[in-house]
């Protein structure tokens, strides 16, 4: 077989994913040999940006586990490399005789990593173009938003409040209706209503950056939020 990826680096890993991605085992159609000596050379198991190959790991894991020798490939040997016994090797599932014959023929042929045939190629794009997330954009919810604003002075001139307030523009913000509701001591405040993309628009951030600051503050006392419902 072809000499390993080094797969302590990202490029062996993302490497190794991209074979992966039209296979379930690393040569032939069953768990092999070349399977466990790749597993045990993974010092951890691989990080889930690689897809296919922490596909192939967990079942190869998982295969193992069944056999119940997946704590014997776990020990070190001296020089730092893993054991591979010839219990693990033998427990794997069974292949067909004649596919192991064609397969320990072919171990040495193996490039893991060489160049992929024309139906190779056709067949991991066909797989990419079927994995592919989907980029179409998900539809932002909005929300009815009824505000009180209140004027310093019973003189305030309302009519250039509402001018100041509805002066504020920014996407997926849409002013409502309006009407001015009395106070007290001859102060009327004014009730507005607005439509806000929830991911475009904070109100309370509209009104601590642009409602109470100059120069609408020239008109505006104070805000608060009479009523929020999502439409």
């Amino acid at each position: 077989m072809a000499a390993k990826p080094e797969l302590n680096s990202d490029a062996g890993l993302k490497k190794l994913d991209d074979y992966l991605l039209t296979r379930s085992y690393l040569t032939g159609y069953k768990a092999s040999k070349d399977d466990i000596t790749m597993i045990v050379c993974l010092s951890d198991p691989p990080s889930s940006q690689y897809v296919n190959l922490s596909r192939w790991y967990n079942h190869i894991a998982a295969l193992l586990r069944t056999t119940g020798i997946s704590d014997e490939i776990r020990g070190v040997n001296a020089d730092g490399s893993y054991p591979i016994t010839k219990r693990a090797v033998a427990t794997l599932p069974a292949a067909d005789s004649k596919d192991d014959d064609s397969n320990e023929e072919n171990y040495d042929d193996v490039d893991l990593f060489g160049e992929e045939t024309e139906e190779e190629k056709k067949t991991a794009e066909e797989r990419a173009v079927s994995v592919k997330p989907s980029t179409k954009k998900k539809e932002s919810g909005k929300s009815s938003v009824l505000i009180d604003i209140k004027p310093w002075y019973d003189e305030t001139d309302m009519k250039k409040l509402e001018d100041a307030v509805r002066s504020i523009q920014m996407e997926g913000l849409f002013w409502g209706a309006s009407k001015l509701v009395p106070v007290g001591y001859g102060i009327k405040k004014l009730q507005i209503m607005c439509t806000i993309v929830d991911d475009l628009v904070s109100v309370d951030t509209m009104i601590e950056e642009q409602l109470t600051v100059e120069p609408i503050n020239e008109y505006v006392q104070s805000c608060d939020i009479v009523a929020f419902n999502n439409i």
